[in-house]
């Protein structure tokens, strides 16, 4: 790659590892599941004696608690899957005491672990325990008994592309009216157009929001609120990252805003905005002291002293905390961010702007541009599923018999519209170029092309965005990036390196980093343990193939819009 390329990325470390794990992550690749402990010889070996911090990590399909030192060196870690119910097409829900159970069950599971092991660690070496939770699910709970009034809707429910369509046209019939005052375009994505059909649809809800005995916020808030004493004096917060996903945060001032309550029809019964903003968890740092666990975990006592939204969190996992530097997490979706420094980046090209971190009550404020892809794990379950695959390894081996070009077939994985940069919900998913020669092969191909491609429009939209030329280096993490097939299809397609971290936990480590923060367990960014490489992949794809490959896949995604009336 030409010297004069701007970089996008700067490796967020100084050195790598001297072995590269390439072949063996295939053998684990493992997508919207538990993943194993990796092996030892992968990660250095925590000491013995010192400080502990604890990280919850609850995602979409699973949770986990995670024990690290203070050189972010795994301890003991427990995880359980959590389950999700589909009532209608569209709909994804999740019942929110399944959520806190499986936290409290994680919890347990890893001190359990802790005491089982070699390590001389007890409970009291436990300095604070960090949250990271995946964004924009909604929960609304009565105040008074804890109880939710509607099941979770999970961030990637379609149920309300109609609301979100009816709040467009309210606002003169653009998607981006709101853009300028949250960052985010009008979409059944976020968390305010989730409240808005709850409002529209369920009694309950409305009731509560219009007498006041509701309360209102995503994953964090409601594990945070139960986590500090529930109805027996939780504290009901949240930090700036997961409030940047709700379109009610102003993105310049990080403030609940009385005006995008009103824009969005969230002054329920014709009460004002500030009775609405009430009801919503207080705005703080990704890291402070936010209370002291109680509820008979076995950590009752230990302070609760970061949250980040996940992305957010693998960001910081990764250590990206310098202007330009960048990581995509392929998880169920796929995410894709940029650290873009202390002022607000807006996007002309599709993207969402977001808070990255705030790591400390008097810290700066930094931003991130992200794009996200929908379908990513969850893609690579439905193709195990719907092809017979036994799991993501042996999907991902059978890609390899698969020629690069796949004999022209292309998969847009559109199953719930695109998301970043194209925002079509009226999108669905296609494969064409398919012929009497083509194999599960090819389709196992298709998919995990398609999920690189989709990271590679945003990767594109966020250099048009950056002023960039163009992007040299990827950092890479999730259960996804696992395989070392799909790595390299990445670096192919985006004409650029990708690195593998040693550990692939991010999410996890970026809740430990900021309760670490948040207890003083370090005292700056400047303390914080360095990020080990793994491996690094560098793309090996001639360019005519590679402008070939986008050349199609643009045709078929231009092929997968409109199918919904």
């Amino acid at each position: 790659m030409a010297a004069s390329l701007v970089r996008l990325s700067m490796r967020c470390v100084a050195t790598m590892a001297p072995t590269a794990m390439a072949a063996a992550n295939s053998s684990s690749f493992q997508t919207s599941r538990p993943v194993p402990r990796m092996p030892s010889s992968q990660l250095p070996s925590p000491r013995s004696k010192g400080t502990l911090i604890g990280a919850i990590d609850q995602g979409t399909t699973s949770t986990r608690f995670v024990l690290v030192d203070d050189e972010l060196r795994e301890v003991a870690k427990h995880g359980v899957a959590v389950a999700q119910s589909h009532p209608r097409a569209g709909w994804v829900e999740m019942d929110p005491f399944d959520i806190l159970k499986s936290v409290h069950e994680c919890m347990a599971g890893c001190m359990e672990q802790l005491e089982a092991s070699s390590y001389n660690f007890s409970r009291q070496d436990v300095a604070a325990v960090g949250l990271t939770n995946q964004r924009e699910t909604t929960v609304v709970w009565d105040r008074r008994t804890g109880e939710p009034l509607h099941p979770a809707i999970v961030w990637l429910d379609t149920r309300t592309q109609g609301t979100s369509q009816q709040i467009i046209q309210e606002l003169g019939g653009s998607s981006d009216a709101l853009r300028e005052a949250c960052g985010l375009p009008i979409s059944s994505y976020f968390s305010g157009v989730k409240l808005r059909w709850l409002v529209d649809n369920v009694p309950a809800v409305r009731d509560g929001l219009a007498n006041g005995t509701a309360l209102v916020g995503n994953v964090d808030a409601w594990l945070i609120w139960n986590l500090t004493g529930g109805p027996n004096g939780g504290n009901h917060v949240t930090d700036v990252t997961n409030a940047s996903r709700t379109m009610l945060l102003g993105i310049d001032s990080c403030h609940w805003s009385t005006s995008l309550v009103e824009q969005l029809g969230l002054n329920v019964g014709g009460s004002a905005a500030a009775d609405t903003l009430a009801l919503l968890p207080r705005v703080c740092s990704s890291a402070e002291l936010l209370g002291s666990i109680t509820g008979g975990t076995p950590l009752d006592g230990v302070p609760l002293t970061g949250v980040l939204g996940d992305q957010m969190a693998a960001l910081v996992g990764q250590r990206c905390l310098s202007k330009g530097e960048l990581k995509t997490t392929y998880g169920t979706g796929a995410f894709m961010l940029v650290n873009t420094g202390e002022r607000p980046v807006s996007s002309s090209h599709g993207l969402l702007t977001t808070v990255a971190y705030q790591l400390g009550p008097d810290a700066d404020v930094h931003y991130a541009l992200e794009g996200a892809v929908a379908v990513c794990g969850a893609g690579i379950d439905w193709m195990c599923n719907t092809f017979g695959f036994e799991s993501g390894a042996a999907l991902s081996a059978a890609a390899q018999e698969a020629p690069p070009g796949n004999d022209g077939v292309c998969f847009v994985p559109a199953f719930s519209g695109l998301l970043a940069p194209h925002w079509r919900e009226d999108a669905r998913g296609l494969v064409v170029g398919m012929t009497h020669s083509t194999t599960r092969a090819h389709f196992a191909r298709a998919m995990l092309e398609g999920i690189a491609l989709q990271v590679n429009d945003v990767a594109d939209a966020m250099v048009a965005d950056m002023g960039a030329n163009a992007i040299a280096t990827l950092r890479v993490d999730g259960g996804v990036a696992r395989s070392s097939p799909f790595l390299q299809i990445q670096a192919d397609v985006m004409d650029a390196s990708v690195e593998s971290p040693a550990n692939l936990e991010t999410t996890a480590l970026g809740a430990a980093v900021a309760a670490g923060l948040g207890a003083g367990v370090w005292a700056s960014l400047d303390d914080l343990p360095r990020s080990p490489i793994a491996a690094t992949y560098t793309p090996d794809l001639p360019p005519e193939q590679r402008q070939l490959l986008l050349t199609r896949w643009h045709r078929a995604v231009d092929r997968s819009l409109g199918w919904l009336e």
